[in-house]
């Protein structure tokens, strides 16, 4: 089994990198491969809404001169999905909408292709507009019939200069609760 991770920061090891690192941790305890993918330096562009992905059918985006069908490939290879991001302006970054969008029509277009696949978000914050984030990232494994494992709180890390979560102890027991659950439903979605 494996869990491929999506960091959408613009900073390649920064808090939100250490959180999922927090998750991994739990995972490969627990026997689950992981992978991370860092968005930071490699483009990936918006939904141009043209509709080719639905007459293709090949689960890739028509749009190819860029980063996002590498990484729609890499989650239809996964058993589980998270994606990461720091709140920007109460949201999630726009290279993780980006992804969300263009795979989410992908998804759409071919039978919804992640359908029954775990996937859970991981958000860093300063202090305030988590909430939406997290909820961005949910509403697309929501939509996509995805299954989306609980923690024993919102999977949200507190902190603002690179490394500053560390010291949110909750928010890292948190990310290690999340990757025993996700272990957890991986392995029940596997029987």
């Amino acid at each position: 089994m494996k869990v491929v991770a999506f960091n959408g920061s613009a900073r390649k090891d920064g808090n939100t990198a250490i959180l999922i690192g927090r998750v991994f941790s739990a995972l490969e305890a627990e026997g689950i491969e992981t992978e991370l993918v860092q968005l930071a330096g490699n483009t990936i562009r918006g939904c141009i809404a043209c509709g080719r992905c639905f007459k293709n059918k090949d689960k890739r985006c028509a749009v190819t001169n860029d980063f996002a069908n590498e990484c729609i490939g890499k989650m239809c290879q996964a058993d589980g999905i998270i994606l990461g991001s720091p709140t920007y302006f109460a949201d999630v970054t726009t290279e993780i909408k980006a992804l969300i969008d263009r795979a989410g029509y992908v998804a759409r277009a071919n039978s919804d292709m992640l359908r029954r696949k775990a996937g859970a978000a991981v958000v860093a914050v300063r202090r305030a507009g988590a909430m939406h984030a997290f909820d961005s990232i949910n509403h697309f494994f929501l939509i996509g019939q995805m299954i989306v494992p609980g923690s024993s709180y919102w999977n949200v890390g507190i902190g603002r200069a690179i490394g500053d979560v560390e010291q949110d102890e909750e928010g890292l027991k948190t990310m290690e609760t999340l990757g025993r659950n996700m272990a957890w439903l991986l392995k029940k979605i596997g029987q």
